[in-house]
């Protein structure tokens, strides 16, 4: 039972690994998809597409410090 915490956070990694792999592919193919309906906006496109994907990598990336914060401190 004193051990609880690790399974806790476990979950919590496994939920924002798959949540930003989610938000990261339907960027991509909406990307994707653009650039095949357009080439020619191809670079405003990707250029769009930067500033969310960075951002949701970030947030990714913050959700893991925090849960590796939380058993650290445990």
């Amino acid at each position: 039972m004193e051990n609880l915490h690790y399974f806790g956070a476990a979950l919590g990694l496994g939920a924002i690994v798959i949540g930003a792999s989610l938000g990261i592919s339907r960027l991509a193919v909406a990307a994707a998809d653009g650039i095949a309906r357009q080439p020619e906006a191809s670079d405003k496109i990707t250029g769009a597409v930067n500033l969310p994907l960075f951002l949701l990598e970030g947030v990714a990336i913050l959700g893991e410090v925090f849960v590796l914060l939380i058993v650290l401190m445990k």
